[in-house]
């Protein structure tokens, strides 16, 4: 009989922890998913929660010995545009955070790690349209580059600790659980907001700025998939390229003036246009499709019908 998963989701209440513990919780059961955050829990909690600094690298491995912890989902990120205000901040927490739980997990046994990546990784020399697993990166971003360092950080260990890490290469995330969380893919989340609330919404790239994007429950179903794997099926270790949707803000403004006519978006570009720029406007993510049959659920249409349904009921 195979031990018991217990599993670990740092940066919980975060705009993908939050709907990863809940899948997580349907999965398993609430009390084998310990949500952990810098910060007090958000909203209520069906299992248990816990304080955790991931720059505490004593209180990260007692965390793991208490719960004789199996996986972890590590989280817990300063995200682009955020870090840009504050760089150092920035590779401190997204680089020795992650380290401190690579040595923990290796220390302890942990028996599988996620650590998600992003498509910041990717420059302004990389390929943009349907950019691939193996491209130029060269990000300008100190974002990007944290990722990057982060990447080649989680192959070494794989390659040299024998720890099985296993990581995506997301792009811009669309929820209407949990907001945004200091992007510079955020508008696609607050222009649904706007659009319900006030029937206006000023956009902070240009109109035409293509990027890669995805809807929550195709991330979450990609990361847990992805942890599901086969390892033995798995080729690349750094970080899986994973892609489904490809739009501009005037492109999903016009799918939402569907539904609205009123909606009235305008635009004025700022420093996070620079940062878009340098990334790709869509990937060709061939080695998840092939590697673990990725396969995404949801086009431009059916999230945006889905995203104003659901943040309506919200009021």
């Amino acid at each position: 009989m195979e031990p018991r998963e217990m599993i670990l989701v740092l940066g919980a209440n975060g705009q993908i922890g939050t709907e990863l513990v809940t899948a997580l919780r349907a999965k398993y059961s609430s009390d084998q998913v310990i949500a952990s955050d810098i910060r007090p829990a958000i909203g209520s909690q069906d299992g248990p929660f816990e304080i955790l600094d991931i720059m505490d690298a004593v209180a990260v491995e007692n965390s793991l010995k208490k719960h004789q912890i199996t996986q972890i989902y590590h989280l817990a990120a300063i995200l682009s545009a955020t870090g840009e205000k504050n760089p150092r901040m920035a590779w401190q927490v997204n680089m020795d955070g992650l380290l401190n739980i690579l040595e923990a997990s290796v220390k302890l046994s942990v028996k599988k790690v996620f650590w998600p990546s992003s498509i910041a990784v990717f420059g302004k020399h990389s390929k943009k349209r349907l950019t691939p697993q193996y491209a130029i990166t060269d990000p300008d971003t100190i974002y990007g580059i944290s990722k990057l360092a982060g990447e080649r950080w989680c192959n070494y260990y794989y390659r040299t600790r024998g720890l099985d890490v296993r990581s995506l290469r997301y792009p811009g995330l669309i929820s209407y659980v949990g907001k945004p969380g200091g992007g510079t893919t955020d508008y696609a989340v607050e222009i649904f907001y706007e659009a319900l609330q006030n029937g206006t919404y000023t956009c902070f790239l240009k109109e035409d700025q293509r990027l890669p994007m995805m809807y929550m429950p195709d991330a979450i179903k990609a990361t847990i998939q992805l942890m599901d794997a086969d390892a033995d099926k798995l080729r690349i270790r750094s970080s899986y390229n994973v892609s489904s949707l490809s739009f501009s803000p005037a492109e999903l403004a016009k799918k939402i003036q569907g539904h609205l006519p009123k909606l009235s978006v305008d635009y004025a570009p700022d420093f996070r246009q620079q940062i878009a720029e340098t990334w790709p406007d869509s990937i060709d993510d061939n080695y998840a499709r092939i590697d673990w049959d990725w396969n995404p659920d949801y086009d431009l249409s059916t999230m945006v019908i889905d995203m104003l349904e659901n943040i309506g009921k919200k009021g």
